[in-house]
């Protein structure tokens, strides 16, 4: 039995068949510490959550765009052969763009896909709407998109990038003693790498702290937000209240003279004008370490003393993700770089900060040595419409057509959207207030999905196109920040009557008029061709000879030499060795502690500086006195995001079939909950039911809910219907970190937790949707 390559966000693995169906799932040799996800894998091709042709919600196929949008997830679908589906889909999207034009059209269709270079849904999406003329868009991410906005600002340089420039594990060996992480560095959440990744070696490298003798604080309400093997020092703070320490420690630098003047003049701006907000003249508040102790609660001299430390010993900062997913956000992202610079060791070795450290595996685990060529990738091409919201105002948008949000220095206004196309990715999951959204997605006329499974995305469209999986189709793997690349070879045929996106696009191309510009006329297996080429080109023009396509298809997994990828400097390094000769691109040219242009906007929650803000989620809060206990709803281990939430690998974590709820034994035992209880999970915006976990790896106060379970309304009819599942977006806020960022803020949210007494609903959504003949439409 020859096993054959395929790859994931997860990893890169083989798999063998054996009379159609996949046996068996294996990671590759090379990986030391693979991702268990991997044998989600094996449930591809699951009948009951599989979308086996092209179905049309009933109404819509009756009346189309005239149809009740409020009937979306209600409505049974119709089967319909796919060439009736492509040109309704084509009739759907001539009109909108003759009666209102291409901004009325939204295609930033935010999520994942699949790790290919060529199969990626997304951009096979926009591709293809951008030849049709154009769609509105979407700028920044969920996971990032705070973050994305307040860096440039501060340092002068791409989130991302300065992300995948974290310090090296090698260095962090050779020149720091101490590791003070804010929000963890989770072993979970380095399962995943997009795009693919070769080897897990982030556990081995950690070890390599504990082996060297590198103390870690833990700044988290969870535990084990670090490897336990680290044996952190936990800091259990109250959620959000991160940066009241980071000012407290701030606070005990300055005040003890243990900051580095120096480097604070010649590599900074704007310390002057922070100073006396920190020590209180500005507003009479004084942000020491007793201040801080009163918001985050940890001692006093507990924070007094770590400031100390941090002076006196080669110290990294580590900041996740999850901060800037908050009221806020952009304040501890802002103010941890202020840090970083009064101990005056940004773009040192090993230590400075980390940003996004360990978030997924490539950030802080790749090393040193950077690809110094692009890998080829399906082309976009270009969008002729300028129109484009923050990613996660989504909802805002198709609520209040014609409004105005202030974005990044800029005004943005909404457009009147009449068509939402979906591909690769799954709102219904990512986005905040779940039934804020519904409300919002039965505002457009049509709406149309590529999807291979049933998920709540797909029961909510009109036009549902069904697509291939990774295992289905050819493809090639090349992760972010790798020097290794794979063939995905096809395992197995496509189910039923699934096809893949690039066909359904060439399908409605074709209808539409522009089938040659979108195709180029290749085949699937051209274009895979072409990309490796393209490929080839590009190393070949940096000295490097990758093999020809038939030898790379042939050949499996490779890695390159390290004697063929250089190691770097980082863009801080550089600065940090001379910041006249290699300035940030930042207004000064240096690190900005205080930016006039952010004072310039005149915002009223940032301002020039980082500051403390009062929040409306937040333990202590007025409204925490009805909803006491703060909602963190994490990344789960045993599934990127909802992807493949129905295979064995999650559903195996559930407990009665809901997803597990991490508690503490004090709030459990307020509330009579029993280990493995079914538990009412509310607040005002919406209830969801989830299995009580007990546990004192969580601090009193804080539960934790992660994300990904399928939304499963227990009435799709009843508006803010109880969702079954255990899915945390029908609690979470849909609103902006801030006027400036309009990012995500998940991570603020108040709930309360009662045992769940009624008999449990069933579990709904790992089923196909109610189904109808065409003659039986009435």
């Amino acid at each position: 039995m020859t096993p054959i390559p395929t790859s994931t966000h997860w990893g890169h693995y083989l798999a063998e068949k054996k009379d159609g169906r996949v046996c068996a799932i294996y990671p590759i040799p090379q990986d030391t510490d693979p991702s268990p996800i991997g044998q989600s894998l094996m449930d591809s091709q699951n009948t009951d959550c599989r979308i086996p042709q092209p179905c049309i919600r009933r109404g819509y196929l009756k009346e189309q765009w005239r149809s009740d949008s409020t009937r979306r997830g209600i409505d049974p679908f119709v089967p319909v052969p796919w060439d009736e589906a492509l040109d309704i889909a084509a009739q759907a999207l001539r009109r909108v763009v003759l009666e209102y034009g291409n901004a009325a059209i939204y295609g930033g269709s935010y999520g994942w896909s699949s790790a290919g270079r060529f199969h990626h849904a997304q951009s096979q999406l926009h591709r293809f709407l951008n030849h049709n003329g154009g769609y509105t868009y979407s700028v920044k991410s969920y996971s990032t998109g705070t973050a994305q906005v307040i860096i440039p600002h501060v340092l002068g340089l791409p989130a991302l990038q300065l992300m995948a420039e974290a310090p090296a594990i090698e260095d962090v060996l050779k020149h720091t003693r101490l590791v003070v992480s804010f929000g963890g560095i989770s072993m979970k959440n380095m399962q995943i790498n997009q795009g693919g990744i070769g080897d897990h070696s982030a556990r081995e490298q950690l070890k390599g702290w504990c082996e060297a003798g590198i103390d870690v604080v833990c700044v988290s309400p969870v535990r084990d937000d670090v490897a336990e093997f680290l044996a952190a020092d936990w800091w259990p703070v109250r959620p959000n209240s991160d940066l009241a320490l980071m000012l407290g420690l701030a606070h005990t630098l300055h005040t003890e003279n243990l900051h580095d003047k120096g480097f604070l003049r010649s590599h900074c701006v704007g310390y002057d004008k922070f100073v006396p907000y920190l020590v209180g003249e500005t507003d009479g508040i004084t942000k020491d370490a007793d201040w801080a102790a009163s918001l985050c609660e940890i001692e006093a001299e507990r924070i007094r003393k770590l400031a100390r430390r941090m002076a006196a010993e080669p110290t990294l900062l580590s900041i996740s993700w999850s901060l800037q997913r908050t009221e806020h956000g952009d304040q501890p992202y802002w103010m941890i770089t202020v840090l970083g610079a009064m101990l005056g060791n940004l773009g040192a070795p090993g230590q400075g900060v980390g940003y996004g450290y360990g978030c997924i595996h490539n950030f802080g685990f790749a090393g040193r040595r950077a690809l110094p060529f692009k890998v080829g990738e399906l082309s976009r091409d270009s969008n002729p419409v300028s129109t484009f919201i923050p990613v996660a105002r989504i909802a805002d948008m198709l609520l209040n057509p014609g409004a105005s949000i202030p974005f990044d220095g800029q005004t943005l206004t909404f457009p009147d959207i009449k068509l939402v196309y979906w591909a690769g990715g799954n709102p219904f999951h990512h986005h905040q207030d779940l039934n804020r959204l519904r409300e919002a997605w039965s505002k457009p006329e049509t709406i149309i999905i590529n999807e291979p499974f049933w998920t709540a995305t797909a029961r909510h469209a009109d036009i549902v196109f069904p697509t291939t999986t990774t295992l289905e189709r050819e493809d090639i793997a090349w992760g972010r920040a790798e020097v290794c690349g794979a063939p995905m070879h096809q395992v197995l045929e496509p189910f039923a009557a699934s096809r893949d996106d690039y066909a359904v696009f060439s399908g409605l191309a074709e209808r539409l008029g522009f089938a040659e510009r979108f195709t180029q006329g290749r085949s699937s297996r051209e274009w895979i061709q072409h990309l490796w080429q393209v490929t080839v080109d590009r190393a070949a023009d940096t000295g490097i000879k990758l093999p020809d396509f038939e030898a790379f298809w042939q050949g499996g997994f490779f890695q390159l030499a390290p004697s063929q990828v250089p190691e770097i400097d980082f863009t801080l390094e550089k600065f940090r060795g001379d910041p006249v000769g290699a300035p940030l691109n930042t207004p000064s040219g240096k690190v900005e502690i205080f930016s006039d242009t952010l004072a310039s906007f005149g915002l009223s929650d940032c301002c020039g500086h980082p500051v403390w803000l009062d929040k409306q989620e937040f333990i202590g809060s007025v409204r925490s006195a009805t909803y006491p206990l703060a909602l963190n709803s994490n990344q789960p281990k045993t599934r990127l995001h909802s992807q493949y939430d129905f295979a064995g690998e999650s559903r195996n974590a559930k407990i009665k079939g809901r997803e597990p709820i991490r508690i503490n034994p004090a709030d459990a035992r307020a509330r009579n909950i029993n280990d493995g209880d079914i538990v009412r999970v509310f607040n005002d915006r919406g209830a969801t039911l989830a299995a009580a976990t007990i546990t004192d790896r969580v601090r009193p106060g804080v539960i934790v809910l992660p994300t990904g379970a399928w939304y499963d309304p227990e009435n799709p009819a009843q508006p803010g219907s109880l969702e079954v599942h255990g899915n945390p977006n029908v609690l979470t806020r849909d609103i902006g970190t801030s006027t400036l960022a309009q990012g995500t803020s998940a991570h603020s949210c108040m709930v309360e937790v009662e045992r769940f007494t009624q008999p449990l609903p069933e579990v709904k959504v790992f089923s196909q949707p109610p189904m109808v003949e065409r003659e039986e439409q009435s």
